[in-house]
């Protein structure tokens, strides 16, 4: 396949286009790596927060 700026004679080397790729490729894996970070870090609040519930009802009761 061919890009647009193959057919005008302005397109990328294959090189080029590689590194391209693996930059993508980086990219998405520390955006997926961040997601991951920040879900822990949400569950890890939610435990929290549930314990203190729990401790609240213990202390009420």
């Amino acid at each position: 396949t061919r890009t647009f700026g193959e057919e005008n004679g302005m397109g990328l080397t294959e090189e080029e286009e590689k590194g391209e790729e693996e930059q993508q490729e980086e990219e998405e894996k520390e955006e997926e790596e961040k997601e991951e970070e920040e879900k822990e870090e949400e569950e890890k609040e939610e435990k929290e927060e549930e314990k203190e519930e729990e401790e609240k009802e213990e202390k009420d009761v």
